[in-house]
């Protein structure tokens, strides 16, 4: 197989895996503000025990716009950079996800089950770009293994 395509195959799975991640956790906040005593909670400005501030809700966007900027950095990013962006923001985003659910009130059913999806999400994503092979070292091992076939 071509290592442009193999690359460009990676950048495609690691934006695809960002935009699932980013699905779930948008339906996830849907869903809580379907739930009654949660949506009770926010129109009171405190979640859980958590004062939600101006402060609080900036820092809530700016944690978002790792994984938004994901989808399109995992697409234009070389190989390089690509790889290590995603495994730092894909580490960060699965340890803040894991970490919500011990912080506040109890976790409900639905949050439980959207967190393991986004946690397994986001883990996989580091678990690929970690496994994630350089293109060039395949190349030239290619190389290698051709020029000793030939002498």
């Amino acid at each position: 197989m071509n290592i442009d395509k193999n690359t460009e195959d990676m950048k495609a799975k690691l934006s695809t895996l960002w935009i699932f991640a980013l699905l779930n956790y948008l339906y996830c906040d849907v869903v809580g503000l379907m739930d009654p005593e949660l949506l009770q909670q926010y129109l009171t400005g405190n979640v859980g025990g958590i004062h939600i501030t101006q402060g609080f809700l900036l820092s809530a966007a700016i944690l978002m716009e790792i994984p938004i900027s994901m989808v399109f950095l995992s697409r234009i990013l070389k190989y390089g950079a690509n790889r290590w962006a995603n495994i730092i923001a894909g580490g960060i985003m699965t340890m803040v996800q894991s970490s919500t659910l011990f912080f506040g009130s109890a976790p409900t059913s639905y949050y439980i089950f959207f967190s393991v999806i986004e946690i397994t999400c986001t883990a996989l994503i580091v678990v690929l770009a970690w496994k994630w092979a350089n293109p060039e070292s395949s190349l030239n091992s290619k190389n290698l293994i051709r020029q000793e076939k030939l002498t």
